[in-house]
């Protein structure tokens, strides 16, 4: 498989462009497709950018023509909780029709080797459980239900027609490239690692913690954070089961340790050397009180254990933030 094209949607976000880095470290040549809308061309350097949405599946059917390629990372999607609380028609008509017009293009060209980015976010609320892949789903908002219904599609089109796909559900990925080549960014930004370093830059005034009144030891949220290079060695890792002929498979990608939103904020000040402006608001709709994988089902199946640590998630994020601004503060 060295030296094949793998398409890869979203490949100018977060996780895509690191999956795109790994991707020609590995020999392969990664194409990205994405349509800028919330990803960045400058972070597309591993491979060629295909600029169009997923929707337009003549332009799709183009580029699969153009580079026959032999399996298909699929991150592309809209992935904030709030906007899909306010505008779920938005998820669904992104995410769901963009991942069907993928899945109907790629079929037509022969190509049926899929890694699909879902995420925790399919199983809701439970309460005192740790979530393993048999966990019942019960998604609480139009981003974690958009996930839990492309992987029905990708159930159906591997039984109509031999798509193989490896899922991943991630938890909260967290950290940059450690040669901060690539990194974290969103406009706006709404995840809790860059914000806070934000806040510690002085970018924004502070951070707002979203509840104190969750049933956990301080109050606040807690979520089991995976750095992003972990998360896309795993990708490479399941490209390597498809192209083994190995059948479909779901796998939770998490560390097993859950951190609360106050134990972030503990180690970016350690880490940093810095205060964390930071003040309680309300409760953000949507979202659960408590996810954390309890699967070892990657582990015994791929192969595949995290390897970087919360503190190394917040410095690779720190080295890279202060790298793209340009004007933060030194780690104290």
């Amino acid at each position: 498989m060295a030296g094949a094209h793998v398409l890869v949607t979203g490949g100018a976000g977060y996780i895509g462009s690191h999956a795109c880095k790994a991707l020609r470290a590995a020999g392969h040549v990664p194409v990205c497709v994405d349509n800028l809308s919330t990803g960045f061309a400058d972070a597309v350097r591993f491979g060629p950018l295909e600029r169009l949405d997923l929707a337009d599946s003549a332009a799709l059917a183009d580029v699969f023509a153009r580079y026959q390629p032999v399996a298909v990372l699929h991150f592309a999607a809209f992935s904030q909780v709030g906007e899909a609380m306010a505008h779920p028609g938005k998820y669904w008509r992104n995410n769901v029709l963009g991942a069907l017009s993928l899945m109907e293009t790629m079929l037509a060209a022969g190509c049926r080797d899929l890694v699909f980015s879902s995420t925790c976010a399919v199983y809701g609320e439970h309460d005192g459980v740790t979530l393993d892949e048999d966990t019942p789903q019960a998604p609480l908002n139009a981003y974690g239900a958009s996930k839990r219904a492309i992987e029905d599609m990708i159930r159906d089109f591997g039984a109509s027609d031999g798509l193989r796909a490896v899922t991943f559900r991630y938890f909260n990925v967290a950290g940059a490239d450690p040669e901060a080549e690539i990194g974290e960014r969103h406009d706006p930004e709404t995840h809790l690692i860059p914000v806070l370093l934000q806040a510690i830059a002085g970018m924004r005034r502070e951070l707002v913690v979203h509840g104190r009144d969750y049933a956990t030891p301080d109050g606040t949220c807690i979520r089991d954070y995976v750095h992003v290079s972990d998360l896309v060695r795993a990708h490479l890792l399941g490209l390597d089961w498809l192209a083994a002929g190995r059948g479909p498979r779901v796998f939770n990608l998490g560390t097993g340790r859950g951190y609360s939103v106050g134990e972030v904020i503990a180690r970016a000040r350690a880490v940093t050397g810095l205060e964390v402006p930071a003040r309680f608001g309300p409760r953000r709709a949507g979202d659960a009180t408590r996810l954390v994988s309890g699967s070892t089902r990657a582990a015994a199946d791929l192969g595949w254990t995290p390897q970087a640590s919360l503190d190394d998630m917040i410095a690779h994020a720190w080295t890279w933030h202060r790298r793209l601004h340009g004007n933060s503060p030194p780690m104290g």
